[in-house]
């Protein structure tokens, strides 16, 4: 086998390692939480912490409304037991006892708007929390499908590793040296010669280098300076 075939053959392991560990960096990086769970989460949490204020204002109102229902009911009793007989105190208790009814009215009214808020804000948490076992239910099955194609591309890999370490073993140490250094410089170290042009750079080779390529030695374009391989 010509030295240019084998360095083409090392090329392709090259380009396929290349390409693998390409696709395990996309593996890897799409590993871990993801911004739509992050998103979700939070999005729960700050509706829960929104219904908790809701219920602290519900809770408070009510409290003031059992309040007033306290002073109201005692104020009444004292307006309605006869024992005041001035004129000036029973026009004084009455405008209390109108003053209690209407606050307590207010509050009534506010008590039921918070209470619908808070009916609002338990269904809209019922709704992200039940979206929120969806998206992490989706999220846990692309972590274990990308888990297991991490593993297989690294079993992959270790192949094509080991595969290159045979090829190159095979190959005079010289030409894997300008192989490499060719590789580095211009990305691709050996081109292919599809009717007497190489594919590198796309120029028309001479008599002389078709003549060297076709007999397998180490012959570059005179033009780009790739390793010339001819099938």
């Amino acid at each position: 086998m010509g030295v240019a075939k084998q360095l083409y053959q090392l090329q392709e392991v090259d380009l396929e390692l290349e390409s693998n560990e390409r696709v395990l960096q996309q593996v890897t990086s799409q590993l871990g939480e993801s911004q739509e769970v992050v998103r979700v989460r939070n999005k729960l949490a700050s509706e829960r912490q929104r219904l908790e204020g809701l219920r602290r204002q519900q809770h408070s109102l009510e409290w003031e409304i059992d309040g007033i229902a306290t002073k109201l009911t005692a104020a009444e009793d004292k307006l309605y037991s006869g024992s005041i007989g001035s004129p000036k105190e029973l026009a004084n208790l009455q405008h209390e006892v109108d003053g209690l009814k209407t606050r307590r009215s207010q509050l009534e009214d506010e008590a039921l708007d918070i209470m619908e808020q808070v009916e609002m804000a338990t269904a809209s948490v019922a709704n992200i929390g039940s979206q929120l076992k969806t998206v992490e239910a989706e999220w846990q099955s692309q972590q274990q499908q990308l888990s297991a194609d991490m593993e297989q591309l690294k079993a992959v890999l270790s192949n094509l590793k080991h595969k290159r370490q045979t090829l190159a073993a095979e190959i005079d140490p010289g030409a894997v040296e300008l192989y490499q250094e060719l590789k580095e410089k211009k990305g691709t170290a050996v081109a292919k010669v599809e009717q007497g042009i190489c594919r590198g750079c796309r120029i028309s080779l001479s008599a002389t280098e078709l003549q060297r390529a076709r007999s397998g030695s180490l012959t570059q374009c005179s033009s780009c300076g790739r390793i010339l391989f001819l099938a």
